[in-house]
């Protein structure tokens, strides 16, 4: 019964062919790449018998046991904080043949090739009445620049960035694997590279945020038993210098009673001082180091969209629309 409707199949056949190939043609084409990333993890944890029955089920709760609030589990979670993702619009990013030079939002914004039919719509809606919705948002008190109170448009631009990155993390073994696409393929290694490089700044920031306090709060302590300690010295200096050779006991108690202080306050100077060393040391502890598995590399070729399965598909489908419509029919 098929096989009679041959001339059915020949004309709808040809047609998809053309007009999908039409189509996938004027999607413009993307770049992918990856980086690989193994985070030094705090394990104060072994897991004990509940780490041992999760190894058989194929999940390592040693690797992921951190006394952190933030595991690595959540950095996923980072690309839903508006103001994570806008930190990557200033991004510097420069294309392959190096005509575009600017900032990643610019690129997003004035850059981006689309298809046939996007510039069409664009076209139109340059001629219709545009609201004042951006400026009303703008005038927000305290919301000046923000991140978290975004016209339309900007948020729009924070979607496309999200869509074209990409944060996992391995559950067994704890591997951060970064992915980006863009139209470019250097641009898309460069935001491979950038988006690495805020993400091991927010967990480093975060790792050392409480011992940069506590380093910050005694190299104050520092200074002032350092200034105290040197007024105390100044003091004892300038009245051993204006009363020697005096015998009187009234002076040499004076000068025994400033050396004294000076003596505390010095020991005050070195005990602030061994505090502040043994901070900064906390703070290179709590630094956490990243092992790179696998970098990211300038793609050769680009990942989609896939054409020729594009239209192979498109072909299939209608032979099966095709077919179904012949067999309803008869």
């Amino acid at each position: 019964m098929l096989w009679k409707q041959k001339k059915l199949f020949a004309k709808v056949l040809p047609v998809v062919f053309i007009v999908s190939s039409l189509y996938i043609i004027c999607i413009p084409r993307t770049f992918s790449t990856d980086i690989k990333l193994a985070p030094e993890i705090d394990n104060p944890m072994s897991g004990g018998t509940l780490g041992d029955i999760a190894s058989s089920l194929g999940f390592n709760l040693n690797d992921m046991s951190t006394s952190d609030a933030i595991t690595p589990l959540l950095y996923p979670d980072l690309m839903d904080d508006n103001k994570f993702v806008a930190d990557m619009l200033e991004i510097q990013v420069e294309s392959l043949d190096g005509e575009i030079k600017c900032n990643y939002k610019y690129y997003l914004k004035e850059l981006q090739k689309k298809p046939w039919w996007g510039d069409v719509m664009d076209w139109i809606k340059g001629f219709l009445p545009q609201g004042e919705e951006e400026d009303e948002v703008r005038q927000v008190k305290g919301f000046e620049n923000s991140p978290y109170l975004l016209t339309k448009k900007e948020n729009k631009i924070l979607e496309a960035v999200r869509n074209n990155i990409s944060l996992r993390v391995d559950k067994k073994t704890g591997i951060i694997t970064i992915s980006t696409k863009a139209q470019d393929a250097l641009i898309c290694k460069t935001l491979a590279d950038s988006v690495r490089t805020h993400l091991q700044a927010f967990i480093t920031d975060y790792r050392t945020k409480k011992a940069c306090i506590d380093q910050e709060h005694y190299q104050h302590l520092v200074e002032e038993a350092k200034s105290r300690y040197e007024e105390a010295r100044r003091a004892y200096a300038n009245y051993s210098d204006t009363n020697n050779g005096l015998i009187l006991e009234s002076y040499r108690t004076k000068q025994n009673d400033l050396e004294n202080e000076m003596q505390l306050r010095y020991n005050s100077y070195t005990t602030m001082t061994a505090q502040y060393l043994a901070a900064q040391a906390k703070v290179q502890e709590r630094t956490p180091a990243f092992t790179m598995i696998k970098g990211a590399t300038v793609p050769i070729k680009p990942t989609g969209p896939k054409r020729m399965l594009f239209v192979v598909g498109m072909l299939v489908f209608a032979t099966i629309l095709t077919s179904l419509y012949v067999t309803i029919k008869k």
